[in-house]
């Protein structure tokens, strides 16, 4: 028999505490291709530079009268011509001189953002949409579609843009800011086209494309809402930059005396008075090229920004 003096007194375990339930780590929610480029293009001081240098210009376009009250097509040949620039008067009519009409340089400076502005807008906004329907249609069909639609903006992509913009407004009598607008994107479109193109023949092959064919989506639906989306990133880019390329192409032609004219106040127009008075008053011609140049510097900026946020290989 087992001797039961020596056998232990075992006292019983003493439950475990239960063990306080484990949260699961919350996953940390997907961005998208937007998502990632407007959390890079807040960390880009390109980008912040030339976006309040465009707000600015916007706002001085929008609103000339908060920034002069002087008359821009007002002149004194008696008391102003000519007049030198006064730059401790910051922000009156004497500011920044007279030209050879006697009128003030700087409330022409103000008034004359609002044509530059409004044709660089209203031709990239026509572009764009001329360009990405054509572009998105050639690109989706492909065959004889993307053939026909593809020789005729090669035809139109081979008249030079500048040449081709100065025979369209010959045709017109008067010229305003809205013939200006028809001539840039008569023929600006087809850079667009071409890029759009590009985007939706990859786009296109995309399984989420195929997806949408095999339950039986629309060709309308997919482009929309499948394809135009994820096509747009490159097309953004391309026409953020070209913003100031069509500011520089209106001065351009104002200055040639094909463009605007006055009664219309342009920085091409002022330019162009400006080089022919440029030996006896410098400052008419120097401070619309500054104006310009800060212009079209804003808008690359802004586009390069754009272009390094949308592509994931630059970032």
């Amino acid at each position: 028999m087992p001797d039961l003096t020596k056998i232990e007194a075992v006292t019983p375990a003493t439950p475990a505490a239960p063990e306080a339930p484990v949260e699961p780590a919350k996953a940390e929610k997907a961005r998208s291709l937007w998502g990632d480029a407007w959390a890079d293009l807040r960390r880009n001081p390109y980008f912040i530079v030339s976006s309040v240098l465009i707000l600015i210009l916007l706002t001085i376009s929008a609103f000339p009268g908060l920034f002069t009250s002087a008359d821009p097509t007002k002149g004194d040949l008696v008391k102003h011509f000519l007049t030198k620039p006064e730059l401790g008067s910051i922000g009156s009519p004497d500011w920044l001189g007279y030209d050879g009409q006697g009128r003030s340089v700087y409330a022409r400076l103000i008034y004359g953002t609002r044509a530059s502005i409004i044709v660089a807008v209203c031709v990239t906004a026509i572009v764009t949409v001329v360009g990405s329907i054509t572009g998105m249609i050639a690109g989706y069909f492909g065959g004889l579609t993307d053939a026909i639609m593809s020789r005729v903006t090669d035809i139109f992509f081979g008249i030079p843009f500048l040449l081709g913009a100065m025979v369209v407004l010959q045709a017109f009598t008067k010229r305003t800011v809205w013939t200006v607008v028809f001539a840039l994107a008569f023929l600006g479109w087809t850079q667009i086209n071409r890029v759009m193109r590009g985007a939706v023949i990859t786009v296109k092959q995309a399984d989420y494309v195929h997806a949408a064919k095999a339950l039986g989506a629309g060709t309308p639906r997919i482009l929309i809402k499948h394809i135009l989306p994820n096509a747009m990133a490159p097309v953004i880019v391309v026409a953020t930059i070209a913003l100031g390329g069509y500011v520089a192409a209106e001065a351009t032609l104002s200055y040639l005396g094909l463009g605007l004219a006055s009664p219309t106040i342009s920085w091409g127009v002022d330019i162009s008075a400006g080089a022919a008075q440029i030996r006896v008053a410098e400052h008419i011609l120097f401070y619309p090229s500054i104006m310009l140049s800060i212009t079209v510097l804003a808008f690359i900026m802004l586009g390069e920004a754009v272009r390094n946020a949308l592509d994931p290989k630059l970032r």
